[in-house]
Parts: C-alpha cells; structure tokens; sequence
C-alpha cells in the first residue's frame, strides 16, 4: 500500500524526537579499560621513580600518581606556569614524543639535595641557572628511564632533549589535538610540588596497543580450568539420610522400663512399611532387609510430597 506524501509527512511531524545535546570535546576521551590499563602502568611507574629518585637523591622521595586528562593543546598550553621546566622525550621507533612538565618549586628542592643542601630552604620562583638547568637535565633523563621500563615498549629508547618554552609545545603535538596528561604528586624533603607527562595522541595509541598486547600473557591461564555445572556439584553433596518408622508412638512407661536385653512393643503390624527420609522429609516407602552380614532398607514406593503437591 503507498501512502501519500502529504500524510507521511504528517505521520512524521506527529512522531516525537529525541534531540541530545553534541559535546565535541568528548571526542576521542579516554574508553574505562584504556584509563585503568593507563593507571596501573603509571601508578608501577610512579613506584619505580620514587626508588630511583631516593637512591639517585639520597634522601626520602614519595610519587604518587594523582590524575588522568585529556585536554586539547591550545587549553593545557595557556594552563601551563610560566616558569615551568617542560622537556619533550623524543624516540626513534615511536611517532610523536613525551614531554615533561615539572613544577619550578618542585625543581628547587632536588637541585638544593644534589648540591649538598637539605632541601628545605624557601625559593621564591625564578629562572634556572646554567648550572641548575644541567642538574635538572640528569634528573629528566632518570625520568626518562624509569619510563621506559615502566612502559615495557621494545627496542624504545627516549632521548632527553633540551628544554623548550611552552609556546614551541606544537612542534610536537598539532595544535588543535587532544593530549593526554599523566599527572604526579612529589615530596621531597618536606617539599611538595608536582609533575606530569604529556602524551600526544599518536604516541598514547602506541602504548594502549602494546599494553593489549600484554594483557593476554597474564589472563589466558585462567581460560583452560574445567567448570563444573551446577547439576554435577549437586550431585556430590552429602544428604542426611535415615530408614526408620517416623511416626511411631511409644507410651513413655513402656521406655522407663527398658533394661538391657529387653524388648521393646512397637505395636504396629510387620507389613507396616518404613520411611526412607533425605533431610528429615519423607521420599520412599522402606522394608527392612539384610544384605550379607549387613542390614539394609528395601526401596519401595514414593511417597507422595504433600508440601509441594507433586509425586
């Protein structure tokens, strides 16, 4: 049958529409697993830089993994401080590059340790010297390291490169991509300050695929171990069971009198059937008999199941 244009087009007027609002800077964010499987690799990072920091330092280090985000490169640029120590990673096998992002006050305190200092001295924020900024290069490079252990990424070697303003951050990153910020809580003698790695899209598809490709090494074993079903688990467990005359009256003079060797008068006929009962409930009607040396219960009739009203 065909409907006329004009009624179909009625037909769809009348017919409500769900309209949603379109967020666009929820394009390309971050699915669960790939932020879990990004947490756990960093939070073992986290754990490896703060021993190599304690040894490398000589003094108590805590890094503690504190976020995940996702910004696009024009907003976390304008977000960064002004004097922050920003050093990209670049590698030869991997597209795209790492950079480094540390906080001034957080530089302070590990440059005051390596040289002899407690760390503890109050600095108001400045530039670097040339000798402070090759004492921070050493520590970027230990950064660098640490990750790529952490990162598990074959044949990755990430070079140090020399700092950089975060005006130049687009040479690494195009500038209207979204980049991922791997952000970390320091503590250094007292001090707290705070860095992050930022990873440009092509190098975080990079590591989440070989992360995927490590995650069936650790679970595959656990795909083989035979389940049972649930019939076969009934099956084996253990029943109470018990043969017998349930129902049995017996006057109590008649126990109080009991010695050994005497007899006790059920006064009930020899053709009275038993009970066979499986959990104190009644299923088979039982006549006593002797198998060998042994005496046993014949199976006779089921009774019929009055709780439930079923044969």
């Amino acid at each position: 049958m065909k409907i006329p244009s004009q009624t179909a087009s009625k037909l769809m007027a009348d017919k409500p529409r769900t309209i949603h609002a379109c967020n666009f800077r929820s394009a390309g964010r971050l699915s669960n697993e790939n932020a879990r499987s990004l947490t756990a690799i960093h939070e073992t990072f986290a754990r490896q830089l703060a021993s190599a920091l304690d040894v490398y330092l000589g003094t108590a280090v805590d890094v503690k993994l504190q976020a995940l985000d996702q910004l696009p490169l024009k907003e976390h640029v304008v977000a960064i401080p002004a004097l922050s120590y920003i050093v990209p990673f670049s590698c030869s096998t991997m597209p795209g590059a790492v950079i480094v992002e540390c906080d001034v006050s957080l530089a302070f305190p590990m440059i005051e340790v390596l040289l002899g200092g407690t760390g503890t001295s109050e600095n108001a924020p400045r530039e670097l010297s040339e000798i402070e900024e090759e004492i921070m290069q050493d520590v970027t490079s230990l950064i660098a390291r640490q990750a790529e252990l952490a990162w598990h990424m074959p044949a990755m070697a990430l070079v140090t490169n020399h700092r950089i303003k975060s005006s130049l951050l687009h040479q690494y990153c195009p500038a209207n991509e979204k980049v991922t910020l791997v952000q970390f809580q320091v503590e250094i003698a007292g001090k707290n300050g705070s860095f992050q790695l930022a990873l440009p899209t092509s190098f975080l598809n990079a590591l989440l695929k070989q992360i995927k490709l490590e995650q069936p090494q650790h679970k595959g074993g656990l795909r083989y171990f035979p389940v049972r079903s649930i019939r076969e688990r009934v099956l084996d467990c253990d029943m109470e069971i018990a043969a017998g005359l349930p129902h049995m009256k017996v006057a109590v003079r008649d126990l109080v009198a009991l010695q050994p060797g005497c007899l006790l008068k059920l006064r009930a006929p020899v053709r009275t059937p038993g009970m066979l009962t499986v959990g104190g409930m009644d299923i088979f009607e039982t006549t006593p008999v002797r198998n060998g040396s042994k005496k046993a219960a014949q199976v006779g009739c089921r009774t019929r199941l009055t709780e439930s009203g079923m044969e």
